[in-house]
Formats: C-alpha cells, structure tokens, sequence
C-alpha cells in the first residue's frame, strides 16, 4: 500500500476510529513501531522530537499556522497550499524530522521601516517551517515557560505588554523614581549560536531536536534571489525565534533578580527602576559588561540612558511625574499614530468619505485606542479626536474644489446663503477652512459619528481596565 493510500486511511484525531471526519495530514508513520534504521538516534534522543511530530500536536500547529496566515516565504507557497503539500510530503517530512536529517529553507529578507527611523530586518521561513517551528514551539514552551523570569512578559502565555506597563508604574510608585533604559543594539541580528544553543541544551537532551533548531537558526536568507548564509542571529518572522530570545534573556533575567533589582522586560526592551541617578549609573556599567562578556550582546549607548521614568517611553507608554504616576501614551506613540493617519489619508483623498472611516480609518483607531486604554492620561484623546475631524473636513474641502460646488455644500449643511457664499470664495487654504467655524458647524462630530468614525475619547472610557494576574512559580524579593 502506498504512503499516499496509508494517508488516507489514517482519521483525523479529534475524530474517532470510524467516525467519518475530514481526510487526515499525519500518516501511520507517527506510530512508534516505525522499524529502527541503522544510524537512528536512541529512543531517548528523539523523545521530544516524537513529541513535535505526534498527530495531535501537528494539527494544533496547523491550525495556528492557518490562522495565523502570514507572507509566503523563500519557494513561494502560501498558507492556503499548505494542506494539500502535507497530504503528498508529510510522511518523508516527519521521517526526515525523527531521523535528524531534515533541512529547513532559507527564510525571505524583508525590511520593514523602524518608528525611529532606519528599517528592521525580518526573515519570513517558508509556510512548511513555519508549521515545523510552531510544533516546536508547542513542544518547549511549557518545558521553558515555568522557570522564567516573573518580570520578563514579552512573547508569553497569559502576559501581556499592558501587564509589564503595569509592573514598571508599580515600581516607580515604591520610590524607584530612576531608570536603566537598556537598548540592546541589532539584538536578533546579534544572537550567537554558540551561546544560545548552549543555553536550549541545559532543558533539552533530545541531540535531534537541538540540531534541527540549529539548523533554523544556520539555515541562510534568500535577499533578492541571492542565498546569504547566517553565522549569528536568530530571524525574526518565525515562531520560535519570541522563545529562543527569550531562552537567552532568562540569563540576564536572573542575574537582575539576584541582585535584587526591580525590573520589567519585554523581549529585548529591559527597564530597570532604581532609587539614585548615581545607582542607575552603576547598574547600566555592570550590565552592559555582563551583557558583552556573558551573553556576547551589544548595549547601543546612543539610545540606552539613565533617567527619568516620565523622561522615557516603555512599549509606547510613559508616565506622569506624580508621587503615584500615571500612566500617558509617550509622545512618539502619537506622532506614530499621526503618521500612519497621514499616510491613509493620502490614499483616500479620492474616495467616499463614509466608505474610508469604515474601511480604513476606524479598524485603526479602534486597534490604537485598545491598546492605549491603559491611559489615565484622557486630554491627549479629546485633542486626537478634534485633530482627525478636522483632517476629514479637509478632505471634504479638497473633494469640493470649486467656489460653486463649495457653496452649494455648505449650503445644504445648514449654514446661511450669505455665510455660505463668504466662507465658500474666502480664498483660504483647505487645512484653515477645516478648522474654521463654517465647516465646524456644517460638519460637527455628531456627522461623522453618523458615517461611524470612532471617538477615540469615547473608545477608551468604553473599554474595560482590568489587571490581569499571572503566577509564575516563586519569585524572590530582595529590597
């Protein structure tokens, strides 16, 4: 019987033996009775990789993957080929995976611009490593998860950047009124193997599953059709690379708790909160020597500091002065947001004003306000919110063109032949006469939250508060 008939053979697990479901992926070659070849790791190497490639959990991977959807990657396939290949390949994949000789593909180079400027480099893998990668992710977070750090929070279950926003306000409420902003300079172009891998083998004895996530992490990028081989770094784009960074920070992670510091990370974004500008000093040196002699990292000196909580940005918030500090979205978040509002308007100029808040507008503002919800900060939302009627205003006046038909508009809005008339041949730009009090009153907010254009204010007074709380085994606290 051929691999291709054993496939189909096979039911899909959630379903029982019989019981008529969907044509499974995974073959009978998942069983355990596969006969051993000469070469083959012992039984108790290839325990963790048999735990990757079990039914099970490969179609929890998949479903992920699916819903996940993402870029093709370096041969092109997308998401939506994804089942049928596995129905044709699975079997010599899997077999390939137990053995120890598969090879993943070289992720795509795509550079994606930075909010501060410059662009971040990304490496899509292929869909099919992609479902490699989650099962193993899958397999290894909750081997690694429970022995991490209760202040790292980036890429966890059950963690959030609310939650680590959260802990760095509280640490500034106990008195720790100074910062150690650490910046760690191309940290995922920068991640050495040798380290890393070192630090994977301390939880993992299973050499197969080891050498495969070396080989994702030495498998090339493809840069415009060119195959560049990588000796250092882990790619951004997979979904292992959130846990092998955060396998590697655990070490910095700890050394934090025992000295006893308060601190909030997130990936590589690592806040430390001390009472003095002279002990912030003195924990930046001794960290940035820690970080280059143990970790093989780079601190970028330019945008690490010791300074101020409110004086500095943590995952776009910051926060007020006060003895019990509020949290505020930082300034560059809002010029962020303003930018990417910019860069829609640009494109909507030509369209159906009603049609563009629905479509493209709100879905954005109601992401950004969901995030920012956090913010006792409520001004800055009002002043927003004023700011986005007014460019739509703008809008409508560059769509009018003509005196006539500006006229005519106005008129039918409400306003006074007269007044009409004036406002319409005033000769002002269209950015002045959005925000004047002809176009104010022809148009006012209860217009556009007619056509659903999200009140930012309002959004965020809607949206529940609510404090999370996450156990992650004991935690250790030294004053």
């Amino acid at each position: 019987m051929s691999e291709r008939d054993a496939t189909k053979r096979v039911e899909k697990p959630e379903r029982a033996a019989g019981g008529g479901g969907r044509k499974p992926l995974w073959t009978a070659a998942s069983a355990s009775s596969t006969p051993a070849r000469r070469g083959t790791p012992s039984p108790k190497a290839t325990d963790l990789m048999r735990a990757v490639v079990e039914r099970e959990n490969m179609w929890k991977a998949l479903r992920r993957v699916e819903r996940n959807k993402g870029a093709a990657g370096a041969d092109g396939m997308v998401v939506s080929e994804l089942r049928g290949y596995l129905k044709e390949q699975w079997p010599r994949i899997r077999e390939e995976l137990v053995e120890g000789r598969y090879r993943p593909q070289p992720v795509l180079r795509m550079e994606i611009p930075k909010a501060g400027g410059g662009v971040r480099r990304l490496g899509i893998p292929t869909v099919v490593d992609r479902l490699i990668q989650q099962a193993i992710l899958q397999v290894l977070s909750p081997i690694f998860d429970s022995t991490f750090s209760a202040s790292s929070y980036g890429f966890r279950p059950g963690r959030s950047a609310h939650d680590a926003v959260r802990a760095a306000r509280g640490h500034v409420a106990e008195g720790r009124r100074w910062v150690v902003d650490l910046d760690l300079e191309k940290f995922f172009d920068r991640v050495n193997h040798d380290v890393l891998m070192s630090r994977v083998a301390r939880r993992v004895d299973d050499k197969v599953l080891l050498r495969t996530i070396r080989g994702y992490l030495t498998s090339g990028v493809m840069d415009h059709g060119v195959e560049e081989a990588t000796a250092t770094g882990t790619p951004q784009g997979g979904p292992l690379s959130p846990l092998l960074s955060n396998i590697l920070l655990d070490e910095l992670d700890k050394e934090l708790e025992r000295r006893g510091h308060r601190f909030c990370r997130y990936a590589d974004d690592c806040n430390v909160y001390v009472r003095s500008k002279a002990s912030g000093e003195r924990v930046k040196q001794s960290l940035t020597r820690f970080l280059e002699r143990k970790l093989r990292l780079k601190v970028n000196e330019q945008k690490s500091a010791v300074d101020r909580p409110w004086s500095r940005k943590f995952l776009g918030y910051t926060m007020t002065w006060h003895q019990v500090p509020r949290l505020k979205v930082a300034l560059e978040s809002v010029k962020r947001m303003k930018e990417k509002v910019r860069q829609l308007f640009r494109a909507g100029r030509g369209r159906n004003v009603g049609r563009f808040i629905r479509e493209e507008l709100s879905p954005l503002l109601r992401g950004w306000a969901q995030y920012f919800r956090l913010s006792e900060v409520k001004g800055l939302f009002e002043e927003l919110d004023g700011w986005l009627r007014r460019k739509l205003r703008c809008i409508l006046w560059r769509q009018w063109k003509r005196g006539r038909t500006r006229q005519k508009r106005l008129t039918k809005a409400g306003l006074g032949p007269e007044r009409a008339r004036q406002s319409a041949w005033n000769g002002r730009g269209a950015w002045w006469n959005a925000g004047a009090s002809h176009m104010n009153e022809a148009y006012p907010k209860r217009f556009f939250d007619s056509l659903g254009l999200v009140s930012l204010l309002e959004e965020v007074r809607r949206l529940p508060v609510t404090a999370r709380t996450a156990v992650y085994g004991t935690v250790r606290t030294v004053v």
